[in-house]
């Protein structure tokens, strides 16, 4: 496969990983870099058919992968006067912590819409963060531009070689962890983490598959293999922004093309509601972009290997609590267990109490409710009510609007018309949710 970039810098990483210099990175980072576990699944290997672990590396320093990566980076330069990088988040956050261990001024330029968290760990760092441009490509422009002009070294979130040989030793540690490492699914953005580690599993056990996943509203690479060349996308809103690179690497994609035997798409909803699985079942804070894997896994878009261990990288876990929150409660909602019912009650003292009695006696939980005079058609002896409850599920709320019905009351189902579930589903976010209503199986 001809590539029209430069392939001696993919060829250097090659060459790189295949002299072992992903070891030598691994025993300079021993001290920072934690061997973050393996995990297993039951309840997703029994959803999917097959073995299923995760590499948790949402439990490293700074929350990702990206530590790896920075630390190698940064231990490598000559007397530097400061590092400048673009980043979404994880990039710039491993960086300003690998530059106050030694001893470096850090500056990052991240998305204005970049997650709270993630600049907040920045700053907790030591580093200067500078908010601006809409895509972590507009920032990583702006941070060449800085190092350019005071002197600071620029270190890119992903298509540098030092980067990625440091991302390779999680691959290294997937192959002293997993005696039957058959499959690996790695989070694609940029593609440093799976060039790296597509590169040292190759070269030790080149029967093993890896497979990438990207998320919809960012997803170059499959267009850009397909050309053989760095093809950019427009991207569009997406829960998984810290993956969302919207040009592969110039470096990287070759990489990619060599290493890598698949690379799939995964939906936002399916990974919405994977990082809830994750949340609930496996008690693990995962953001977007560290959560395709498993989403791509459920929804059927990569099968588990038929004999030995699929491994999915969950690559990170820097998500905002307020959005985690939000998702949290679209998924409540999609289950059943909250509900947002719209109903009409006599303007009469006493009215409001015997509908919110009707539903404790039912079980319901009531969290929320308002009257409603205007824009609705109400006898003038009337009012309406808005109510947003709580429920054990499904079938708890199915038997809750029942016994309104059976009370008199004509009620409409608000969550229903505002909140549906995932259009085009299947049997994807069904599975996960029915998997997500079992017990936590760690």
């Amino acid at each position: 496969m001809r590539f029209t970039v430069d392939p001696s810098a993919a060829e250097t990483v090659v060459a790189r990983l295949a002299s072992g210099d992903a070891r030598s990175a691994r025993e300079k980072g021993a001290e920072l870099v934690r061997h973050t576990p393996v995990l297993s699944s039951r309840s997703l290997s029994e959803l999917c058919g097959g073995r299923v672990l995760l590499k948790a590396e949402n439990l490293q320093r700074t929350g990702s992968f990206k530590i790896r990566g920075a630390l190698h980076k940064l231990w490598g330069l000559d007397n530097p006067r400061g590092v400048v990088a673009g980043s979404a988040g994880n990039h710039a956050q491993s960086l300003a912590y690998a530059a106050r261990a030694s001893n470096l001024p850090c500056e990052v330029f991240m998305p204005r819409e970049a997650a709270i968290a993630k600049i907040a760990a920045v700053e907790a760092f030591g580093g200067i963060v500078r908010l601006g441009g809409e895509s972590v490509d507009d920032c990583v422009a702006a941070a060449r531009e800085r190092a350019a002009e005071v002197g600071a070294t620029f270190v890119h979130p992903f298509d540098d070689p030092e980067i990625i040989v440091g991302q390779a030793t999680l691959g290294l540690e997937l192959l002293e962890d997993v005696e039957d490492l058959a499959q690996v699914v790695v989070p694609i953005g940029g593609g440093g983490l799976i060039a790296g580690v597509a590169g040292v599993i190759k070269a030790a056990r080149p029967e093993v598959r890896v497979i990438g996943v990207q998320i919809e509203g960012c997803a170059p690479y499959p267009g850009s293999l397909d050309a053989h060349t760095p093809t950019p996308v427009v991207p569009t809103a997406t829960i998984a922004d810290g993956i969302a690179i919207k040009r592969p690497g110039d470096i990287t994609l070759p990489l990619v093309a060599r290493w890598v035997d698949d690379v799939v798409v995964a939906r936002d909803d399916d990974t919405a509601e994977a990082m809830v699985w994750l949340l609930e079942r496996a008690k693990l804070v995962v953001e977007g972009g560290g959560a395709v894997g498993v989403a791509a896994l459920v929804a059927g878009q990569i099968a588990p290997a038929p004999r030995g261990s699929t491994v999915i990288v969950l690559s990170g876990g820097n998500v905002d609590a307020g959005l985690l929150a939000a998702i949290a409660q679209r998924h409540e909602t999609t289950v059943g267990r909250r509900l947002r019912l719209f109903t009409r009650i006599s303007d009469r003292p006493g009215g409001l109490a015997a509908l919110l009695t009707c539903i404790a006696e039912a079980g319901g939980n009531v969290v929320h409710a308002d009257h409603v005079r205007e824009a609705v058609s109400l006898h003038v002896r009337e009012t309406g009510v808005e109510i947003a409850l709580e429920t054990r599920g499904s079938r708890h709320g199915e038997a809750i609007l029942a016994t309104l019905a059976q009370a008199g009351y004509a009620v409409t189902r608000l969550d229903q018309e505002t909140v549906p579930g995932p259009a085009g589903d299947g049997a994807t976010a069904a599975q996960m949710r029915l998997a997500i209503s079992e017990t936590t199986d760690r």
